[in-house]
């Protein structure tokens, strides 16, 4: 079974959507393995977001995820990642297929809703930033 993390986004917690966006991944027949809200602060970001530092973009995207609370979540399933990301859609919702998460619930490039892992190996890197083995409840 393959793992994927799972990261719904400042904005989308703001606005009620946890539930939702977890709802919606479950429906696919994935397993919900581990789930904690969390205030990120600037270290923890600095680590999850360390292959883009240096791009244009990094600071921003390191302040906007430490700028509310975020749930952090552990998915498991037949090819988590790549179920996961076709759900997802692209980063930027403006140009995401409706029936997508960034899609339906996006609202700007920046404030897009949710993070997923690119790749199974990137996905167990990232749960090790978020999670402690004895957190993930496979099942």
């Amino acid at each position: 079974m393959e793992r994927s993390l799972v990261l719904v986004k400042p904005d989308a917690v703001q606005r009620g959507l946890s539930g939702t966006i977890i709802a919606r991944l479950e429906k696919l027949g994935l397993r919900l393995i581990a789930v904690k809200m969390l205030q990120a602060d600037r270290a923890l970001a600095r680590r999850h977001y360390a292959v883009h530092e240096g791009k244009p973009f990094y600071d921003g995207l390191v302040a906007y995820i430490c700028s509310a609370p975020i749930v952090a979540c552990v998915f498991e399933g037949k090819d988590a990642v790549q179920v996961i990301r076709r759900a997802v859609g692209v980063t930027d919702p403006a140009k995401a297929e409706k029936g997508t998460i960034r899609g339906d619930l996006g609202l700007d490039i920046e404030r897009n809703t949710i993070h997923a892992s690119d790749s199974p190996v990137t996905a167990a890197q990232e749960i090790k930033i978020f999670f402690r083995e004895e957190e993930l409840f496979s099942v």
